[in-house]
C-alpha cells in the first residue's frame, strides 16, 4: 500500500496546477507539503502515515482553531483598547463563528482540494469552515506564527472584520431571543410539532411561543436548525419592540 506521502506526491508534485491553486490561496509556495496533504484529507479515505497513524484534517482543524482564536483575540485587544473581557470575547466569537468560517472556506473553494470517498454533496456546510481551520493549522506548522498571522489577516481580518458592523451582528438568533425574553421576564417555549411534509429528507417543525402567544413557526432538517430559524423569524416579528427595550 502506498504511503500518504507517495499518494500526495503524485497529486501535488506532478499536478502543478493544483499546487498553483494552493499557492494562490495562501500567498506563498508551501515548504512542507505533508501538512497541506493532511489538511485536505477526509478520514473516509482510511489513509495512514508512515507510522500507521490515521491521516485526516481533524487534528489540524483543532490546531488551526486555536491559532485563529489567538490571532483574532490579539487583533481585537489592540484595536479596541476600551473593550472589557466580555466585549472582546463576544466580538471574537462573531469573527470566528462557524457560519463566518464556512463562508470564508467557500470563498476560497477549499472543498475542491479535499480528498474523500464521500461525495461533497453529502457533507454539511461545516466542511468549508473545518477545512479552513485545518489550512490555518497547516500554514502555522509550515511557516510559523508570523506567517500564519499574515494569512489570517489576509483572509479573515482585512476583508471581513469591521468593528462597527460586528457590534450589531447577531451570531445566534436563538441565544439572542432567549436573552431578550429573560431580560424582559417573558415566558418562552420552543414547541416541537409533527412535520407532515413529504420531503425525502426528514424535517423538524418548531413553533416559538412567547408570553403564551405563538410568534413564529419554522421547519428545517434538524431540530437545532429549526429552532434557530424560528428564532430569527421571531426576532424580525418583534424587532420594533426589541429595539424599544434595547
Amino acid at each position: 500500500m502506498n504511503s500518504i506521502k507517495n499518494i500526495f506526491k503524485r497529486r501535488f508534485g506532478k499536478d502543478r496546477g493544483l499546487v498553483g491553486s494552493l499557492e494562490n490561496i495562501i500567498g506563498f509556495r508551501p515548504s512542507k507539503l505533508v501538512y497541506y496533504e493532511k489538511a485536505f484529507t477526509h478520514r473516509s479515505t482510511n489513509r495512514k502515515d508512515e507510522l500507521g497513524n490515521p491521516v485526516s484534517y481533524e487534528r489540524l482543524e483543532f490546531l488551526g482553531d486555536a491559532i485563529l482564536s489567538a490571532v483574532v483575540a490579539h487583533y481585537l485587544f489592540d484595536k479596541v483598547p476600551s473593550g472589557d473581557e466580555g466585549y472582546l470575547t463576544k466580538m471574537r466569537s462573531k469573527v470566528v463563528s462557524r457560519k463566518h468560517l464556512n463562508d470564508i472556506g467557500k470563498e476560497l473553494v477549499l472543498s475542491s482540494l479535499m480528498q474523500s470517498k464521500i461525495p461533497l454533496s453529502q457533507f454539511g456546510e461545516n466542511i468549508h469552515g473545518n477545512l479552513f481551520e485545518a489550512l490555518v493549522g497547516a500554514v502555522f506548522l509550515d511557516k510559523g506564527y508570523t506567517a500564519c498571522e499574515r494569512f489570517i489577516y489576509k483572509t479573515v481580518v482585512i476583508p471581513h472584520v469591521n468593528i462597527e458592523s460586528l457590534e450589531g451582528k447577531i451570531i445566534s438568533y436563538k441565544s439572542y431571543m432567549i436573552e431578550w425574553c429573560q431580560k424582559e421576564k417573558k415566558a418562552f417555549y420552543f414547541e416541537s410539532l409533527e412535520d407532515t411534509g413529504r420531503d425525502q429528507l426528514k424535517h423538524f417543525s418548531v413553533k416559538l411561543r412567547i408570553g403564551g402567544k405563538a410568534v413564529a413557526k419554522a421547519r428545517a432538517t434538524s431540530k437545532k436548525k429549526a429552532e434557530e430559524k424560528v428564532s430569527k423569524r421571531a426576532y424580525f416579528v418583534l424587532q420594533e419592540k426589541i429595539n424599544e427595550t434595547a
